[in-house]
């Protein structure tokens, strides 16, 4: 029973990082032009879908508090700081992108909400990861450190370089999503992107060497576990073979590729633990009593429905946007 609920959420927190990752991509991207059709674009771009992204943070953090409590328990006091700021910056950024709709003189103080809560958001995202690699201070299960323990500079270039990656995604959305002058500029957007985030990937590893990370070790004496990384870069050449030929779908695809990649690189590095390296999958999990109680109905009724509900939503939503749409 803990392998099920271990399953359902990696895979919850994995739909969350590819689907509300191009969206608060496309919230960063949103602030690099002033060009209202493009804006228009962007915007119907995500309209259908951002709200329904977010619902997988929301079942991630579901199954981590009722599923493995102790992990809760433990990364609650240390992470209270970015999470809270992490969900003013995803609420500001829902209540911006519904009122710059209907109001006029404060449009330019919404829109602003809606690139900086992007922003913010995927920060503090990226900056958990980075402590969570960086390691914790943990001491019998219980978090030893203070509110700004998840602060470091290895963190901080996490934050970075999640930003980076989640604006790529988002160009890749565009390029699929939009046609005329906006995919032109999203198109132009990918090559720098792409970059940056290599250089920013390569920058943390350097990192994790020269800290000597415990995470690091697990890739040295185990040299085959560069295969992922190999499928990784696969997906970038996809990338440039994308953006050479102008297959509107190929990019976004392949970053995708992408970042599943990096998500299967830090399980195989966390792997058995769940905060590495003090407390293990078997060891946050809760009584097998509440995860068999849990099973029978958000195990195989709620967790199903939504997986159903996403896809139909990308069925409904597929294709083009139209340039003439206001908003929905």
């Amino acid at each position: 029973m803990i392998a099920y609920w271990s399953v359902l959420l990696a895979l919850s927190m994995l739909i969350y990082v590819v689907l509300d990752g191009f969206d608060l991509g496309v919230g960063m991207l949103f602030g690099t032009t002033l060009d209202p059709q493009r804006r228009r674009d962007m915007l119907a771009s995500v309209a259908p879908l951002w709200d329904g992204n977010e619902t997988w943070l929301i079942v991630a953090g579901v199954v981590l508090w009722g599923a493995f409590p102790r992990a809760y328990a433990l990364l609650v006091p240390a992470f209270y700081i970015p999470v809270t700021v992490m969900l003013a910056g995803l609420i500001f950024r829902g209540v911006a992108f519904e009122f710059r709709g209907r109001a006029v003189r404060s449009r330019g103080v919404w829109d602003a909400g809606f690139v900086l809560g992007s922003l913010v958001a995927a920060f503090m995202q990226g900056a958990m990861v980075g402590a969570l690699v960086k390691g914790l201070p943990v001491a019998g299960e219980r978090f030893t450190g203070d509110v700004m323990s998840w602060y470091s500079s290895f963190s901080v270039l996490s934050g970075v370089a999640l930003c980076a990656g989640y604006a790529l995604l988002g160009a890749g959305w565009i390029v699929k999503k939009c046609e005329g002058e906006t995919r032109d500029a999203a198109w132009r957007a990918i090559p720098p992107l792409l970059v940056a985030v290599l250089v920013l990937l390569a920058a943390l590893f350097a990192h994790a060497l020269f800290a000597n990370l415990a995470v690091m070790h697990r890739w040295m004496e185990r040299p085959v576990l560069f295969a992922v990384p190999f499928v990784g870069l696969c997906a970038v050449l996809s990338v440039w073979e994308g953006v050479r030929g102008r297959r509107d779908t190929l990019p976004f695809a392949a970053i995708v590729v992408l970042f599943v990649c990096a998500y299967a690189m830090l399980a195989i590095s966390f792997w058995p633990y769940m905060i590495p390296f003090s407390l293990t999958v078997a060891g946050a999990g809760a009584p097998h009593a509440s995860l068999a109680f849990m099973f029978w109905g958000a195990g195989i009724v709620v967790y199903p429905l939504m997986l159903i509900y996403t896809v139909c939503s990308y069925t409904v939503f597929n294709g083009k946007v139209d340039p003439a749409s206001e908003h929905y």
